[in-house]
């Protein structure tokens, strides 16, 4: 089966080289010829057009003016501008604009083919860069989706935080250091930097510092070359290349030994880097988001943590509270992490019980969001209804009765199991059927203990 010929179109209000060009070009292209503007807009307008040759000086408008508005109407056409010797400032300004490639006047068949031959290599590499940026943003889209990009509340406390972090996005490289304890969502926050930034269309890159050997610092961020040293099998691109343009998110810096707190401190300061292997410097332009666990008195005080590294990377500081410190969030964040699991594991949970939510509130959360999240899911894979009851709280309903026994300091099963037993009753206005779900029994059992205890309603 024979390869479908492309479309050319020559704009050229000089008829021998109108034919010239055409019978130079007939071989490979189906061939449109047109002496005005005003006849290649109509053209582009009935036929698919890949490729357009247009000469500078024509009638109604110019060369640079015919480029802008196909360009403006028909972005995929690449166009060659045709110039004679004197209008290379001309050809330059038409390559600024968007011109593929250029010839000058008068031309031979063996630089029209170099002018074409150039021209369909470029728009196979765009071609091939618009695929990959399509499916970097589809990729983007899934760990959006999958890791979140809204920091979610409404409090005092998480609203400073976004407005820090809306400023602080506006600027083109500032470094940011978040600190917060584990659980809280720093990596959410850095990652909410870099998509309220103009490098969101980038790549986001996450490196837990910790998990860094010192013998292998230069080549997870620098790169090899292959055959650099023992074991390197192939080139290798390291995190400051890959992330070029972009963001790096450094989580846990406060963990790195001092040999490695030198190394990083001098490729940020000098903003290059030489890939194992080579000779060359390389340089790169990224925002850096830090992040640590340990309080902003232990890394600077310059006894673990260098103090230059520490003013290098925090030059604006952000702070995550813990959850119990804003704990207005915590049903807002408790219907969102029920919302998204029912979704996940398709239950038709439309609610959390009332009972469910002071407990939640209530409880202090020392694993944070993290921890939320993980008691969320549980509960939604216990629920069988369409609300999420305290039984379906495991963990903070059984440290909840294990409180308050202790407070009241009684150990008597059965006043306990008495008193659990008044309490669900009176949550549920003296429904047995609703009190028997939040026990997580039977009717007929709660039935027969409480007669067993007296209990009448």
């Amino acid at each position: 089966m024979e390869k479908e010929l492309l479309n050319m179109l020559i704009i050229d209000d000089d008829p021998i080289y109108r034919r010239l060009s055409s019978s130079i070009l007939k071989e490979r292209f189906n061939v449109l010829t047109a002496e005005a503007p005003s006849v290649a807009f109509s053209l582009l307008k009935t036929h698919k057009i890949d490729y357009v040759i247009c000469d500078y000086r024509l009638p109604e408008m110019n060369g640079l003016q015919v480029l802008e508005r196909i360009k403006t109407d028909y972005p995929h056409i690449e166009l060659i501008m045709i110039s004679d010797s004197g209008d290379m400032d001309t050809v330059i300004e038409a390559l600024r604009r968007g011109a593929v490639d250029y010839f000058r006047k008068p031309f031979t068949p063996a630089d029209v083919w170099m002018s074409i031959e150039r021209t369909e290599k470029y728009a196979q590499l765009n071609k091939k860069y618009k695929f990959e940026k399509t499916k970097n943003s589809h990729l983007k889209e899934i760990v959006d989706r999958e890791f979140g990009v809204e920091i979610i509340g409404n409090s005092n406390e998480i609203n400073e935080v976004k407005n820090q972090m809306r400023m602080v996005a506006q600027t083109p490289d500032t470094s940011v250091l978040v600190l917060g304890e584990s659980g809280t969502g720093k990596e959410l926050v850095a990652r909410g930097i870099h998509n309220l930034s103009n490098r969101c269309n980038e790549i986001f890159g996450a490196v837990n510092m910790s998990a860094i050997p010192e013998n292998l610092f230069e080549s997870e961020f620098f790169g090899h070359k292959r055959g650099s040293f023992t074991g390197a099998i192939a080139d290798k691109a390291g995190w400051f290349e890959n992330t070029n343009k972009g963001t790096l998110f450094l989580d846990e810096i406060g963990e790195m030994t001092p040999a490695l707190q030198v190394k990083l401190l001098r490729v940020l300061e000098d903003r290059t880097f030489t890939k194992i292997g080579t000779q060359s410097q390389q340089n790169f332009d990224i925002r850096i988001v830090a992040a640590t666990n340990k309080p902003i008195e232990d890394i600077s005080n310059g006894i673990n943590f260098r103090v230059d590294l520490f003013h290098r990377v925090g030059t604006f500081i952000i702070y995550l509270p813990p959850l119990r410190e804003r704990k207005s969030d915590i049903p807002i964040l408790a219907n969102h992490f029920m919302k998204y699991f029912a979704h996940k594991m398709n239950k038709n949970i439309e609610s959390i019980h009332n009972e469910s939510l002071q407990l939640l509130s209530n409880y202090s959360f020392p694993g944070n969001i993290r921890e939320m999240r993980n008691i969320i899911e549980r509960a939604v894979i216990l629920c069988s209804g369409k609300e999420l009851l305290p039984t379906n709280l495991l963990m903070i309903n059984n440290k909840a009765i294990k409180n308050n026994t202790t407070e009241l300091n009684i150990f008597d099963l059965e006043v306990i199991e008495k008193s659990t037993i008044l309490r669900a009753l009176k949550q549920t206005n003296n429904n047995k059927t609703e009190a028997a779900k939040l026990l997580n029994i039977e009717w007929n059992s709660l039935h027969r203990r409480m007669l067993k205890y007296g209990i009448e309603i």
